[in-house]
């Protein structure tokens, strides 16, 4: 079950760039989520480890698009009205039992199977009747309002691949195709837990020097955002055998551990050994902000994700880095989530060589386009500035000066969080 590489992401010197950490994100970490049946109503957010292939075509059969009525385009005088008799009434699951005759038209109904012979349907709303005889106007296509056999998709196609996370519209494609359950990984168990003697939890009386722990909640619903199992094992005082105890439990039942504080380079931080006690950490010095002190490591088997322990430097290296390794743990192809373009509407400086994401909100502009604004205050422990914003805008190494108008690549808290 081994997924990271016993010799990778050893930084000594030099500061790591996304784009390496990335690529090799993605060269050493690999599924670890067990497969499961699971019938469609509760694979909602899986990831799906099987293609779904269709069984039959759909629709089944030619049917119509609209309520009207069924005719032989051939009858149809193209320069003048057509009077036809209505001698049939075609609905839904009820389809003609003969074959339609030259010169009758049929009422027919939207999602009705198209009786044998008649090719085109005419829209009641065109139409007039006079007694039991249907006035239709010239000027329909051949083939209006008629859907074909297989026109969505055909018996044997591929109409979901393995990799995806399912959704709404995913599940109903496979409910179409006439399955009832698919193969998803099974939730990812994951271990989160805080550290810091300045920790509190929500609720309790703050003490001096105190705060309450807002990270593990965070991270918590983002876990399960993803689909994780997660144990909230707490928080952990910045003690070396209590961390070095807590990871080696946490190591036994857990396909992941997380912890937020302890992995930079202070005289308090024992994250980093306890872990290379038990196994092996493997610190990455990323030349990002917010967000440098993120450590990725394993305990035996298990990954092991180490993050900053300010709430926006946890939240930021969560939603860019870490959330698609975990991805990739329950199998998923393409983890990435979309990034768009839009146009900035400030002017920043920035550090080159380094990766920086702003926290901004969307405006429109009278010209039509998105405008980026950023948020005033961007210090990694203002939460604030991620509540109050839309999404980030993700500043490349080579960068160093921003100026209004410039596009920009923006990701949308809507693509990555619950």
């Amino acid at each position: 079950m081994a997924q990271l590489s016993d010799d990778c992401f050893a930084q000594e010197g030099r500061l790591m760039r996304v784009a390496e950490a990335r690529a090799l994100l993605e060269e050493v970490v690999s599924q670890v989520s067990e497969a499961e049946p699971l019938a469609l109503h509760l694979a909602l957010g899986r990831i799906l480890l099987e293609d779904v292939v269709a069984r039959i075509d759909v629709p089944p059969h030619d049917n119509s698009a609209v309520d009207g009525y069924a005719v032989f385009f051939d009858d149809l005088d193209p320069k003048a009205e057509t009077l036809l008799p209505v001698s049939a009434r075609i609905a839904a699951g009820h389809p003609l039992d003969r074959p339609a005759r030259r010169g009758e038209a049929a009422r027919i109904f939207t999602g009705a199977p198209m009786p044998e012979g008649p090719d085109t349907v005419m829209m009641q709303e065109d139409c007039r009747l006079e007694g039991e005889r249907v006035v239709i106007a010239p000027g329909i296509q051949k083939g209006a309002n008629r859907r074909a056999r297989g026109e969505d998709f055909a018996a044997g196609d591929i109409v979901l691949r393995r990799g995806i996370r399912l959704r709404p519209q995913d599940l109903g494609q496979a409910a179409a195709t006439g399955r009832r359950e698919v193969l998803v990984a099974k939730p990812l168990r994951a271990a989160l837990f805080s550290t810091g003697d300045e920790l509190c939890e929500p609720g309790e009386e703050l003490g001096p020097g105190k705060i309450y722990d807002s990270n593990r909640t965070a991270i918590h619903a983002l876990l399960t955002g993803l689909g994780c199992a997660v144990s909230d094992l707490g928080i952990l005082a910045d003690e070396p055998d209590s961390l070095r105890a807590a990871l080696a439990g946490a190591a036994r039942g857990h396909d992941l551990i997380v912890t937020s504080g302890g992995v930079s380079v202070g005289d308090e931080d024992h994250v980093k050994q306890a872990v290379e006690a038990l196994g092996k950490l493997h610190l990455w010095r990323l030349a990002i902000k917010p967000g440098r002190p993120l450590a990725l490591g394993q305990i035996g088997a298990v990954p092991f994700v180490g993050l900053p322990g300010n709430p926006v430097a946890v939240m930021v290296t969560f939603l860019t880095l870490v959330r698609p390794m975990i991805l990739r743990l329950m199998g998923a192809e393409a983890p990435e989530p979309r990034r768009f373009q839009v146009r900035a509407d400030f002017t920043h400086k920035k550090k080159k060589d380094r990766r920086e994401w702003l926290r901004v909100r969307l405006t429109g502009s009278g010209t039509g386009d998105l405008r980026a604004v950023k948020f005033p205050r961007q210090g990694a422990g203002i939460l604030s500035s991620l509540v109050e914003t839309d999404g980030l805008v993700e500043l490349p190494e080579d960068l160093t000066r921003l100026e209004p108008g410039t596009m920009v690549d923006f990701l949308p808290f809507s693509e990555v969080c619950p």
